[in-house]
């Protein structure tokens, strides 16, 4: 991932008009034509204002970086105004048509939009900002199609589906840096096929495969029966087409094959000649331009390490731009109204709120005599902050004032998945295909925190009730409080306080204190485990059963009855060869030995591709520590989290300090 400035207005203007003034932009004479533009008016910005200066400096410094790499990325600050800025080339644009492209992209913008929140698509271009957080997170809405009028026959929708599948493969993980890739098939039944695909460069390689895979998907319903379509979102984009429509500097898209410009005379030597002068004309400025933006840069970002740390750790300008006024959260709350009360944990309760724009939030205000203290407060801001993705319940802000400590999310509508997959009236609303879904996303949200993110995190409490389902019932990881930061070569480490919740817990780390990226997975598996079964692990406890879940389930697979297990309420609607598949993941997750455990890359690979062979799984990590003493017992509708206080490496995890119980309802 290409990482983003982050600069303020002066500096951006002090930039810009250096390097405007050494390499003036040249006049270019290619066409641009524009696909398609998303302006919402949830939030507009008043014209000639500040906020309209900024973006113009944003414009400005996104349109000459992106003609040198194809994509760049900037934030620009200047409170209480932030803006961030996204701009890629085509893999197959010239740098001089990338200028003129994302140059016509911005006109476009500020003369037909005042909203905060924009993307133009053009030809050769995409050009996105918004005043809240875009980077590094694959966003597939807004998602839209175009096609041309010309039918296809069987065989050549066959060829375009293979066809498609390998280019998203070879753009998501080949070794194109704009994950970018194109091909052409080759059949004497029907036409050639020729394809492009394409990434915003800020997504990892795991996120850049699912949003070309969920494009794709897009094709039957849209174009299938077409010779020639496109799919076009915020993220990425795919086309096909009958006629070689890349690799052209002068290219011409429109849905039918290109006619002849009868402007145009020049032999190929006088092209060849002309190319070689501006390859000549174009190295010279971009090497200089590098050299001077990086040593402006480096300044830049040394002059900001030297800030001093502000507000009780909570440090930086992102931080800064978090913070809410206690004000404005008493009035969203009715002043903390009983009735907005979403539910009681041990750390404390969360209450729904309503900004004065009309935005939901759901506030976490933490107790004075919690377990979470101010650590563990600057801890959770630290890590959300820092984190964008899909997967991921996404931080709006917090407040630090006087004895309140308060945490503003984004309200989660449809509560967490335990209130779903654990209720006999609500578990009908899960049939396969969402559980699949479900199961998909919480494990790029754990790909994403244990390799795509900034900072390598585990979470060290994954659990269906820290599991938010959003209005289309897409899963966000919540519940930070617990997580650990370690460094980015590192894959585990020891603690002396064992937080977390027994049943999902790893025995390496539940009895050694011993946590690791592998801790994580072992949580997966017993999740997985759930969704498919429709059984609580604790159950199992709380019952004369002489094993626990993974244990029950690794029974009924050596007797090739596992299917006995599925979920009743899903007997309909669930794919034996999915279900199968995913009982054999989670019995990898939940082997004793950690090593023998995948990644969450592999069973992201392993959920995503069956032509991948899975090893056999070995007996579950089975210990009698884990069973629940006489004093955890609980109701129903709790979920426990004890923290135990012990030095790593003891052997039993029984001298307990405190319970926690947290039971939240949608936020």
């Amino acid at each position: 991932m290409i990482p983003s400035l982050l600069l303020k207005p002066f500096e951006f203007l002090l930039l810009s008009s250096l390097l405007l003034f050494i390499f003036p932009l040249p006049i270019s004479p290619y066409t641009q034509i524009s696909i398609g533009s998303d302006c919402p008016n949830t939030a507009n910005y008043a014209a000639n204002s500040t906020y309209e200066t900024n973006l113009n400096l944003l414009f400005s410094s996104l349109s000459f970086n992106t003609s040198f790499t194809g994509f760049s990325n900037l934030t620009i600050v200047e409170n209480p105004n932030i803006i961030y800025g996204l701009a890629q080339c085509g893999g197959d644009t010239t740098p001089d048509a990338c200028r003129d492209c994302l140059t016509t992209a911005s006109q476009e913008i500020v003369k037909n939009c005042l909203s905060k929140t924009a993307i133009a698509w053009f030809d050769s271009c995409l050009l996105r900002y918004s005043d809240q957080q875009i980077f590094s997170s694959s966003d597939n809405r807004p998602m839209f199609c175009k096609w041309n009028a010309i039918n296809a026959s069987d065989d050549y929708k066959l060829s375009l589906e293979q066809m498609m599948k390998g280019l998203a493969s070879r753009a998501a993980f080949g070794p194109s840096k704009l994950m970018y890739a194109t091909n052409e098939t080759n059949s004497t039944n029907f036409p050639t096929i020729y394809g492009l695909v394409q990434c915003t460069n800020d997504l990892s390689r795991s996120d850049c495969n699912l949003c070309l895979q969920d494009a794709i998907v897009q094709i039957p319903t849209c174009c299938y029966d077409k010779q020639g379509g496109r799919v076009i979102g915020p993220s990425c984009n795919l086309r096909y087409e009958t006629y070689k429509f890349y690799d052209n500097l002068a290219k011409s898209q429109a849905p039918s094959p290109p006619l002849p410009n009868p402007l145009t005379n020049t032999t190929t030597a006088e092209r060849k000649r002309s190319s070689s002068r501006t390859t000549v004309i174009i190295i010279v400025p971009i090497v200089v331009a590098v050299m001077l933006i990086s040593t402006i840069v480096a300044c830049l970002l040394r002059r900001k390490k030297s800030k001093p740390v502000i507000d009780k750790g909570i440090e930086g300008n992102d931080q800064e731009s978090l913070k809410f006024d206690l004000g404005t959260i008493r009035a969203a709350t009715d002043n903390f109204f009983e009735d907005n009360k979403l539910g009681e944990g041990g750390f404390g309760a969360v209450y729904k709120g309503r900004l004065s724009d009309g935005q939901e939030i759901a506030v976490k205000r933490l107790s004075r005599h919690s377990g979470q203290g101010l650590e563990e407060f600057k801890n959770e801001v630290a890590l959300i902050a820092k984190l964008q993705h899909r997967n991921l319940v996404r931080l709006l802000g917090c407040c630090i004032e006087g004895e309140e400590k308060l945490l503003i999310y984004e309200y989660v509508p449809n509560a967490s998945l335990d209130k779903f997959l654990f209720d006999p009236n609500k578990k009908a609303n899960l049939d396969w295909q969402r559980r699949y879904k479900i199961i998909g996303g919480v494990a790029r949200g754990l790909l994403y925190l244990h390799e795509d993110s900034r900072l390598r995190i585990i979470h060290r409490d994954l659990k269906a009730s820290n599991v938010l389902l959003d209005v289309e019932m897409n899963p966000k990881i919540a519940d930070f409080g617990m997580a650990r930061i370690v460094g980015v070569d590192q894959t585990q480490g020891n603690t002396n306080r064992i937080a977390g919740t027994y049943g999902y817990m790893a025995p390496e780390y539940a009895m050694h204190g011993q946590f690791s990226v592998k801790s994580d997975v072992f949580s997966f598996g017993v999740l997985l485990l759930e969704i498919v079964t429709g059984q609580k692990n604790r159950d199992f406890y709380q019952s004369d059963r002489s094993e626990d879940l993974p244990s029950y389930v690794w029974k009924h697979w050596k007797d090739s009855t596992v299917l006995e297990l599925i979920d009743p309420t899903i007997s309909e609607s669930f794919s034996s060869s999915e279900v199968m598949r995913c009982i054999h993941i989670a019995l990898l997750c939940v082997q004793e030995d950690v090593i023998d455990r995948p990644t969450m890359s592999s069973i992201v690979l392993m959920l995503n591709s069956f032509s991948m062979s899975l090893s056999a799984p070995s007996q579950p990590a089975f210990f009698i520590a884990s069973r629940m003493a006489p004093d955890m017992s609980m109701t129903e509708s709790h979920t426990q989290t004890r923290e135990v206080n012990q030095s790593p490496g003891m052997a039993s995890p029984w001298s307990v300090n405190e319970v926690s119980i947290t039971e939240l309802d949608p936020r």
